[in-house]
């Protein structure tokens, strides 16, 4: 049970139709606040609103179509939620995923939308939602990363740079942010159950492997210490303590959500 009251604040939540930022939604929604979520894909979108507003009858959400690399739409999003809540306490930028591909089979466009995705999923929501952020009581914002970032794959090239960059911009931002009382944070995680994971499952399962089985003996593979996959709650809740006063005194940092996987000290 969460023991935080944050009626009255509200918390923004970037890709919020599925996993890691559905899972956000409804930590803050139970914990009394305001939310504002969006997402590209409208069918999707309209399933978690529907999916948040069964959960929680007397929620004040919003669900708005929104592609955060697309600088109109995010300006859009912003301004609707200015509309309908006026104030802005949390954001959390969680979108994007992984490109597997190496060096050698990284085309120059390939290396583009990688950097671009990871940066600007970042930099244009943060940037639309700077000013009420400035507004806010305890402002704060939470990025969703990858371990890749302190630990790259070779498998994945393009996305692993990309991770670190961002982790680098995170770091950047808070120290900037900080005399403006803005927290700025992230999550690394590691290997996290969800659509994409789900969508290989159905590939490469063996005939008559169940999903556990399956995520079970691949998380042996990959040597998780834990021996499974994330689920996004779990990701959520290490979200939830960043971008809330539960973590007052924590800025320019990130928790690890890898089940073990990190080999650095």
């Amino acid at each position: 049970m969460i023991q935080i009251d944050l009626t009255g604040q509200v918390a923004v939540v970037t890709g919020g139709s599925s996993g890691i930022g559905l899972a956000t939604a409804g930590l803050f929604l139970q914990a009394g606040a305001s939310v504002a979520i969006c997402g590209r894909n409208a069918e999707r979108l309209e399933a978690a609103k529907a999916s948040l507003t069964a959960r929680f009858p007397e929620a004040d959400l919003l669900a708005a179509c929104c592609d955060v690399l697309e600088a109109d739409d995010v300006a859009a999003f912003a301004a609707q939620v200015a509309s309908r809540f006026g104030r802005t306490d949390m954001l959390v930028n969680n979108a994007g995923q992984g490109r597997v591909s190496t060096f050698a089979d990284t085309a120059d466009e390939a290396w583009r939308e990688e950097l671009e995705l990871k940066y600007f999923s970042i930099i244009r929501p943060t940037r639309a939602f700077l000013p009420m952020l400035r507004e806010a009581k305890a402002p704060s914002i939470v990025c969703v990363n990858s371990l890749l970032a302190l630990q790259p794959e070779p498998h994945m090239v393009a996305t692993s740079s990309a991770r670190a960059g961002t982790l680098s911009l995170v770091k950047s931002l808070a120290g900037e942010l900080a005399p403006e009382r803005i927290r700025v944070n992230s999550i690394l995680i590691g290997i996290v159950e969800s659509g994409q994971w789900r969508r290989r499952f159905e590939t490469q399962a063996q005939p008559g492997q169940s999903w556990e089985d399956w995520t079970a003996e691949l998380a042996r593979n990959k040597n998780i210490p834990l021996g499974r996959f994330g689920r996004p709650e779990e990701a959520a809740q290490a979200l939830f303590y960043l971008a809330t006063n539960l973590s007052s005194y924590t800025t320019g940092s990130h928790i690890d959500v890898s089940g073990g996987v990190a080999r650095h000290v």
